[in-house]
């Protein structure tokens, strides 16, 4: 679902004019088309699965439901110690392909640094709503927040991450409106780690993506991050391989700069030498730049006392 080969347009929400790629329905297809830029999609889709059975297989975890349907389970793999912070990844495949069973890759590098992991599974479209994905994911969320002591969790430390369409649905999550009342996205979600992701859903509508999931103009309204950005987030990494569609890397920095303008405290990172499909893997892996901010971000490693090169950031959380 990543790809169609191949035409009416759209504009961005902040109004500019569009970009090249935006010109006709072949080219915006093609710029939403991210298996584009790599020889093989299939290769990191295998390598999410394999190293997601690796990890099953090599640490404790469980199955939890958070919700009365069958996709509505997540594997929890719980730290090694009390109170431990949690980082929940959500997958993507462009709210149509993937599972929880393919998204546990990144477990054991943040449960080797004291963390517990929890790798989420929701209902795909087209045969869920958009704004049915988002209140699967939203409801997760709260449900890992109310049930953290349990887990052996605690709930002042929970981080998000997500790819692709998983990065919008966390991005969703860290909005304000869908909180019991007492609550906001801040108390619940201590961060978030965004990789590759679409946060104006207009452009996407009038593409195969938009087709295939039935977007209407009213869906890619409410869900569209970039239309709700406010004051008071919590800190994020907002983050793409420097090999990107124009696409991608426009949401990124067109999303970027909204959070800068609101007072985000926010780190833009674009690694190098990295693709949409192997960011990713990245994830929860000190020896990366991703791996680094990630960890960092949840104080399971020291903050750099200088960013380094490829992290260029608007404004640091430390």
């Amino acid at each position: 679902m990543w790809r169609q080969e191949v035409g009416d347009g759209g504009a961005m929400a902040d109004g500019t004019s569009p970009s090249p790629w935006e010109s006709s329905r072949e080219l915006r297809d093609q710029a939403y088309s991210p298996s584009l830029t790599v020889p093989d999609m299939r290769t990191y889709l295998r390598l999410y699965a394999d190293r997601s059975a690796d990890a099953r297989a090599a640490l404790p975890w469980k199955e939890i439901p958070y919700g009365d349907t069958p996709a509505q389970r997540l594997h929890f793999f719980p730290a090694t110690g009390p109170h431990a912070p949690l980082q929940v990844f959500i997958h993507g495949g462009y709210w149509q392909e993937l599972s929880r069973e393919e998204s546990s890759f990144a477990a054991p590098g943040f449960v080797a640094k004291g963390a517990a992991f929890a790798a989420l599974g929701y209902g795909l479209a087209p045969a869920h709503r958009l704004d049915e994905i988002v209140a699967m994911v939203r409801n997760a969320v709260l449900w890992l927040f109310q049930h953290a002591a349990e887990l052996g969790v605690d709930p002042r430390r929970i981080f998000l991450s997500g790819s692709s369409a998983g990065a919008h649905l966390a991005a969703m999550c860290v909005m304000d409106g869908w909180l019991p009342p007492a609550l906001h996205p801040s108390d619940v979600i201590r961060g978030a780690c965004l990789l590759s992701g679409i946060y104006d859903l207009e452009p996407l509508r009038h593409t195969y993506v938009g087709e295939q999931i039935r977007l209407t103009a009213a869906e890619a309204a409410h869900n569209s991050p970039v239309r709700h950005v406010h004051g008071d987030l919590p800190p994020l990494i907002v983050a793409r391989g420097d090999n990107e569609t124009a696409a991608f890397a426009a949401q990124h920095a067109q999303f970027v700069s909204s959070l800068t303008r609101a007072g985000t405290p926010v780190i833009d990172l674009v690694v190098p030498a990295r693709n949409h499909f192997d960011l990713p893997l990245a994830l929860g892996d000190p020896e990366t730049p991703l791996g680094r901010a990630a960890l960092a971000q949840m104080g399971l490693l020291p903050p750099p006392d200088n960013p380094a090169p490829e992290i260029r950031s608007c404004r640091l959380p430390w």
